[in-house]
């Protein structure tokens, strides 16, 4: 048998290069294959031998330093699918003596991401992936997490693709693919029907424009309307809240309830608690503002949006003034973008001067003149409704909550419960976080549970990825229930929706408040982070253990299912 030299990509891939590596090396053992492992971008790199097998697990741009060598190209998420199949497929290239990649192929290099940047940006660069392997085209993905990008696309893989598929809830920046075809779809496609997309993709994409003024007056077309461009906020929003919440709850814990107040002043306590106030807090409104804005009118929006932000958090118009700045700078800088026609030599002055100053000019006018003050009247009826909710109020919200966080597990209905969760806290009203993270935990750790309890109901492949499902649930990533609700969604769905609606009222009657927007349990033992934390254990194990009951009464044995279609 001849040698295999597996170059593995290092560079961005972290951990999972690692684990390809290993995984590559023990299947390899096993199919008594000799293999050598070399991280891509190593500088002194083995040449292969007459008769060995190079195997490219890394960027396409690798192969060059190989000459023509024969070689099987796959990606990480394909070797750590199957590393046996992996190395099997290196011995029909052995045979032929030709690459498996043929220079007719077409190659792929897409984007994922989600407003949250953590289930469903990687679930829909796995259905890629996969989709991409079922049609033999080759394809790289760059996934846009909630820690940046992963697999972060080189300028050398842009240049040599086919086509850019973008899947996304949320505007991406695009100006590195000025030039080339670009296809933009939501991440559901992606996750429901990869092969189908990318085969969408090929067909559809459109050239990029050459700069961002043609981009901001076109983008309309390829976009989703309001629903992307709010996700789009929220996202980036998302870390200012993080990050202020927990130094607030943290200032608590250190220096008790008096840490905000002067007499505190030059303890850690009122310093961490000056941070995240007035710094983190500060900017939760612009910043939901400013990429709303973003998302509508590319980057000349910004400025606009920003600053109708700030100006909306000073009227005291709070989150729901930032997203009418948001709007409102977003599609007035779109707008004058295509009202206004300069000579080519004069177009460079319209995204750095023309259109930040006159966006920025009619937000602010508006935002004072017209919007501020309604809207703000607006938020503080609604922030003293929901701070003064007893009873049944609170309970009738917490249902209608929780419900909505269960219904669609990471859609549209999932998101708009989330986003109005998130924008309140900027109001600091903390009791509907509370009961929206609790019901998103709930779903995924009932399915978990009723994989344990009622085994019978589920087949062997389920049961195996309860174990997933309760790590996810844990993390507050309802979508750990997608599998199983898209298998039987009549009847897991409605069960799901009954637990998490009970948790999101027993959390809202118990009066719980949460101060941080994600992290499910690892936050919760942050001082200050959550109150009533016995009440709040209580409303998950409710919750969860309710919806796991329905799923086993529900659900019919797998036994009696495969009977009566026989």
């Amino acid at each position: 048998m001849s040698r295999i030299l597996a170059v593995v990509e290092a560079e961005g891939a972290g951990v999972t290069g690692v684990l390809a590596g290993e995984a590559l090396r023990k299947a390899a053992r096993a199919s008594g294959r000799t293999i050598e492992i070399v991280p891509s971008g190593q500088e002194a790199v083995p040449q292969p031998d007459k008769g060995d097998t190079l195997l490219l697990v890394a960027p396409s741009d690798d192969a060059l330093r190989f000459g023509d060598r024969p070689h099987r190209h796959l990606t990480l998420e394909q070797v750590l699918a199957d590393p046996d199949a992996a190395i099997a497929a290196t011995d029909a290239d052995v045979t032929s003596g030709t690459a498996t990649v043929p220079t007719g192929t077409r190659r792929i290099v897409a984007v994922t991401s989600c407003p949250t940047g953590i289930a469903h940006t990687f679930m829909a660069a796995e259905g890629l992936t996969e989709g991409a392997r079922q049609l033999g085209y080759d394809i790289r993905v760059e996934t846009q997490g909630s820690v940046g990008a992963g697999n972060a696309l080189t300028p050398e893989e842009i240049a040599a693709a086919d086509v850019v598929l973008i899947a996304a809830d949320r505007e991406v920046d695009r100006a590195r693919f000025v030039g080339k075809r670009v296809f933009s779809s939501s991440t559901k496609p992606a996750i429901t029907g990869g092969a189908k997309l990318v085969e969408q993709a090929l067909a559809e994409a459109k050239v990029q424009a050459g700069n961002e003024q043609d981009h901001a007056a076109s983008a309309g077309k390829e976009r989703t309307g309001p629903y992307k461009h709010l996700m789009t906020g929220v996202s980036f929003m998302l870390p200012f809240v993080v990050a202020g919440g927990l130094l607030i709850a943290l200032a608590f814990a250190l220096g008790g309830i008096q840490a905000n107040e002067d007499a505190a002043a030059g303890t850690l306590a009122h310093a961490l608690f000056e941070i995240g106030a007035k710094g983190g807090f500060a900017l939760i409104v612009p910043a939901l503002a400013g990429y709303i804005a973003f998302s509508i009118a590319d980057r000349p929006g910004i400025a606009p949006g920003m600053i109708g932000g700030m100006i909306a958090a000073n009227l005291g118009a709070g989150f729901l003034g930032g997203i009418v700045a948001g709007f409102i700078a977003g599609y007035g800088v779109a707008g004058l973008n295509r009202a206004i026609q300069l000579p080519k030599n004069l177009q460079g002055l319209k995204p750095v001067l023309i259109l930040p100053l006159l966006g920025t000019v009619l937000t602010g006018l508006l935002m004072i003149y017209a919007v501020g003050t309604p809207v703000a009247a607006l938020l503080a009826f609604l922030t003293e409704w929901l701070r003064a909710m007893q009873g049944s109020s609170a309970i009738l919200l917490g249902l209608i909550l929780g419900a909505m966080m269960a219904f669609d597990m990471g859609g549209p209905v999932n998101k708009a419960s989330y986003a109005f969760s998130v924008g309140l806290i900027a109001s600091q009203v903390y009791t509907p976080m509370a009961a929206t993270m609790a019901a998103g935990m709930t779903p995924p750790l009932a399915v978990a549970l009723a994989t344990r309890l009622f085994a019978n109901r589920f087949t062997a492949e389920e049961r195996e990825a309860g174990s997933a499902a309760a790590v996810l649930g844990l993390a507050f990533v309802t979508e750990g229930a997608i599998p199983f609700a898209a298998r039987d969604p009549f009847r897991v769905i409605p069960a799901l929706m009954v637990g998490s609606a009970i948790t999101g009222a027993i959390s809202m009657a118990a009066g719980v408040e949460l101060r941080v927007p994600h992290g499910g349990v690892f936050v919760l033992p942050i001082p200050g982070a959550v109150t009533h934390l016995i009440a709040y254990a209580v409303a998950i194990v409710a919750g969860t253990l309710i919806s796991a009951v329905l799923l086993g009464i529900l659900k019919r044995p797998i036994a009696s299912v495969m009977a009566a279609q026989a």
